[in-house]
């Protein structure tokens, strides 16, 4: 009998988003192996897959929660006043938090929850929303997948990133009691669940690797944008850059190339898109003096970043300097999937080059601007003489990354049905 699964997700609009590009990707590619899905999701908009039934959850208004959590949001726009350093450490969550929890508990009990053979929990960011509301629903344990996209609460993430935000406590107790009510869980990296369960040492029995997911988007009437040359050596990073991921080792290695093999300036761009409020004033500078490099430091639409994902010649992956970055980039399958190098910049120990493998040429440090340069270098010259070198070619990372391998994974969960 074909399984039946119950997706309770954040968001699944692609654009919001790199959690809800790879929740998405997730629901498609379980559909496609032949599960009937049901999609519970708090987008706030209509939004239908072919052959998935999509489910928008009403966000739940004219209560208690919802007065306290629209007036906190008027004193700190009016009067500059940041009320969760208060309330949070008190009650753990914002008070936007529980009602979008109990919205999404009023639809779940509108549906016949026990049919479903297997219950999904995904998110985005750092609210884990639909977690919560069924860590609330006791009968839905025996069933229940929590998928853990990133480490939570923030105190648990790694250097530079770890800060003890307001209501820690909570939040950790809270992801206690998770890991030990989930029947099971999973992980888009192995090195995530190894780090989950240096904090909740349940996950490391209970854990299994689903990485994020490679699927094919339709573009058949996509345009190409008028900023990309396809003449040229085109570098792209597409993606938001955090604090923790600043592009000032790219962006003087990109220099440092230019400088050193000056005949591509004609041929090469640098394009870095997306949000980057961090380092958008030094990155301007650098744009100033530096035509090469295009910049489009806001939300691109996912269709425009995955043609270009297609086109260029290389796409990076930039982490944080760091000793461990055990996340796997929202966008790694789609770099996977162009076929196209990959500059991984970042350290030596993250499930990116793990996966890459440790023989892996296109490999540097953040900030190491003239291992930048020459692995640039290398690249244009495989660009510049078409080597077959230029593709990466990867099927490994095509199966492990797609439908097969995540139907194997799920058969294994019910087969201990």
């Amino acid at each position: 009998m074909t399984k039946q699964i119950l997706i309770v997700v954040d968001s699944i609009n692609v654009n919001d988003s790199s959690g809800s590009k790879a929740n998405v990707a997730l629901i498609k590619n379980l559909a496609a192996v032949g599960y009937v899905i049901t999609v519970l999701h708090f987008t706030q908009e209509n939004i239908q897959f072919e052959g998935v039934e999509c489910i928008s959850i009403k966000e739940r208004k004219y209560n208690i929660l919802y007065f306290l959590s629209r007036t906190q949001r008027v004193i700190q726009r009016n009067f500059k006043i940041n009320l969760a350093t208060y309330l949070e450490p008190v009650f753990g969550f914002s008070f936007t938090f529980f009602n979008d929890v109990n919205s999404i508990l009023v639809e779940l009990k509108k549906l016949d929850v026990l049919k479903f053979d297997l219950v999904l929990t995904l998110s985005k960011g750092a609210s884990f929303r639909p977690h919560y509301a069924v860590n609330k629903l006791p009968v839905l344990y025996e069933k229940w997948m929590a998928y853990i996209h990133d480490p939570f609460p923030m105190c648990c993430y790694p250097p530079p990133y770890n800060w003890n935000e307001p209501g820690h406590k909570q939040k950790q107790l809270f992801f206690e009691n998770l890991s030990k009510n989930a029947r099971c869980t999973a992980f888009p990296s192995k090195l995530l669940k190894d780090w989950m369960g240096t904090y909740f040492p349940v996950f490391l029995k209970t854990g299994i690797i689903i990485p994020h997911q490679s699927f094919e988007e339709e573009l058949i009437s996509f345009e190409k944008p008028n900023y990309y040359d396809s003449a040229k050596f085109n570098i792209l990073h597409a993606g938001n850059l955090m604090k923790q991921r600043n592009p000032e080792g790219l962006i003087k290695g990109f220099e440092l190339f230019l400088k050193n093999k000056p005949e591509a300036k004609e041929d090469s761009q640098l394009l870095l898109l997306g949000n980057a409020d961090y380092h958008k004033e030094s990155i301007i500078k650098h744009a100033v003096s530096l035509p090469e490099l295009f910049i489009k430091l806001t939300n691109v639409p996912f269709k425009e970043v995955y043609w270009l994902q297609k086109h260029v010649a290389v796409n990076v992956i930039l982490e944080a300097k760091s000793e461990i970055s055990p996340f796997l980039p929202g966008k790694f399958p789609h770099c996977i999937s162009a076929d196209k190098p990959i500059l991984h910049l970042g350290p030596d120990h993250s499930e990116t080059k793990r996966l890459l493998g440790e023989k892996y040429e296109y490999w540097a440090e953040i900030d190491n601007v003239k291992a930048i340069s020459g692995l640039l270098e290398k690249l244009y010259i495989v660009w510049l003489n078409k080597a077959k070198t230029s593709r990466l070619n990867r099927p490994d990372l095509d199966y492990y990354l797609g439908k097969e391998y995540l139907k194997e994974q799920l058969e294994k969960v019910f087969d201990n049905d």
